[in-house]
């Protein structure tokens, strides 16, 4: 008897549960609200904000603000050094360190005790579960996961006792070691921070390994596989690990890269499944082959809110449950979870594809847009439209980013690409003629606003050259890999105008 077949029925009966979201979702929401509240009311932001006199959602909204990192960051400033029962209970000995703020400081997010236990594992082990039931032949636990982490923070401890670091890398650090019976690489490989070593590490352990499932973020496993066919000289991933069945991947959309992974994998073979697990949190798993649309999790540590998209900049948004949100919109996410973050707008929005069960994708960020001249144009916009228009050119893209060119007294507005080719389309032109009727069709915004150059002309494209983008992080951060992202769109020029300088001088 395999491992699978003595662990699937363990964890597929988890799905019994997340059946209940279509049909009791309002209802196993204000459950978690009461829970949370409950845990958290001899807090000291829960006595600032009254938990105990909280009796409902109504009371939660008018009582307790919505809050960024900026409005927090003394709060959590007190946790890392070392106070208890701040804004969640008990003392927090674990951080996310995630990308700066607009005062230019790292954001430390705190993952408790409980957000370890009740989310961001339950939220793993739910993805299996749903990915079990989508594969009935599944050998996944007859092999290894092939995990690809971050680092801790390569900085003075803040703390006794505090670890700070990417997420992934507090993840592996404080996995059951049972887990680590199917996992690879080892914990001083998987968390060592030097990428440049790092690298060739991650391909001697891994290959000769049977591995059947990858997890990590797209950009960076890319480069993982990319060095295991270099070393071995095979054409497929599959030549190495013929038993890989699954990449469970999340942290940025896979739309640029899908088709560079369909290149190196056997399609009879290979599944790919989204996750949406943050800094802050597991929210959703994708659980149907037929759409790539996520399953919010209701009842793993975390209330949700969504703030409608033309309210975002407003002083007092309206807040909406999941009981409240229609198909088809595109909301701002606001989480309260058991990691100590009250109505935090963690920057990211979604679209509801649908209600009951609620299943999302992700849209962008909240700052990751572009408006200049009325086009809105979002991060899903340009993913899907860089997509079609690789396939179109038979070109493969490994990073962009993309910010506006603004109109001078004698030229027009217009959209700077910066994009870095894994494969070079034959005619550059041609590319950006198609990547902007690709736009247009995406969305019609931009699309009138196109419309015969009346307002805004053809995006241009620069290309970028080999390693700019991990140049830029290595600069910005000092390390790579990990939650460090590249921000798709910007409506100013502040991050391509940097990145375009360095484009022109000697790889670091």
């Amino acid at each position: 008897m395999s491992l699978t077949s003595i662990i699937r029925p363990i964890l597929t009966r988890r799905l019994k549960e997340t059946s209940l979201y279509s049909g009791y979702g309002e209802e196993i929401q204000q459950k978690e609200l009461r829970r949370l509240l409950q845990s958290a009311v001899d807090t000291s932001y829960g006595e600032r904000y009254g938990f105990s006199k909280i009796s409902g959602y109504s009371d939660f909204c008018q009582q307790v603000p919505l809050v960024r990192y900026e409005d927090i960051r003394e709060w959590v400033m007190r946790m890392v050094a070392g106070e208890s029962n701040v804004l969640w209970r008990g003392k927090t000995h674990n951080f996310a360190q995630s990308s700066g703020t607009s005062d230019g400081k790292s954001k430390y997010i705190p993952i408790t005790k409980e957000s370890f236990s009740r989310c961001h594992y339950r939220g793993a082990t739910d993805c299996v579960a749903h990915y079990l039931a989508l594969n009935p032949k599944s050998k996944i636990f007859d092999g290894k996961a092939f995990i690809l982490g971050g680092s801790y923070a390569n900085e003075l401890t803040l703390q006794k006792g505090v670890r700070v670091g990417d997420l992934s890398a507090n993840l592996i650090g404080n996995i059951n070691p049972l887990a680590n019976l199917v996992r690879i690489p080892s914990k001083r490989v998987a968390l060592m921070e030097d990428w440049s070593k790092k690298l060739p590490a991650l391909v001697k352990s891994s290959i000769g390994q049977n591995v059947t499932n990858i997890s990590g973020v797209p950009s960076w496993f890319l480069s993982v596989i990319k060095e295991v066919l270099r070393a071995t000289g095979a054409d497929t991933i599959h030549e190495v690990w013929p038993n890989l069945e699954v990449f469970f991947h999340g942290g940025i959309s896979f739309k640029p890269y899908r088709k560079q992974y369909e290149a190196i994998t056997d399609s009879h073979k290979m599944h790919f499944l989204e996750t949406y697990n943050a800094s802050e949190g597991f929210f959703a798993v994708q659980t149907s082959w037929d759409t790539p649309a996520m399953l919010l999790l209701l009842d793993i540590g975390v209330f949700y809110e969504f703030i409608p998209l033309e309210e975002t900049d407003s002083p007092h948004p309206r807040t909406l449950t999941i009981g409240e949100v229609e198909a088809g919109q595109t909301y701002e996410m606001v989480i309260t979870a058991c990691n100590g973050l009250w109505r935090y707008r963690i920057g990211d929005t979604v679209r509801v594809e649908q209600t009951s069960p609620v299943k999302i994708t992700i849209a962008g960020r909240t700052k990751h847009y572009i408006n200049a001249f009325g086009e809105e144009l979002m991060v899903h916009n340009a993913d899907a439209a860089l997509q079609k228009a690789c396939s179109l050119c038979d070109a493969a893209v490994d990073n962009y980013t993309v910010a506006p060119v603004f109109a001078t007294p004698t030229t027009k507005g217009h959209h700077e690409w910066l994009v870095e080719f894994a494969k070079r389309p034959k005619d550059i032109e041609a590319f950006a003629d198609t990547l902007d009727n690709c736009l247009r069709k995406e969305n019609s915004d931009y699309d009138a606003k196109r419309f015969e150059g009346i307002f805004i002309d053809r995006l241009t494209i620069v290309e970028a050259r080999t390693g700019l983008f991990d140049d830029w992080l290595l600069q910005r951060s000092g390390k790579l890999g990990g939650q460090r992202k590249i921000p798709r769109l910007y409506n100013t020029r502040e991050i391509i105008d940097t990145m375009l300088k360095l484009n022109n001088q000697t790889a670091i």
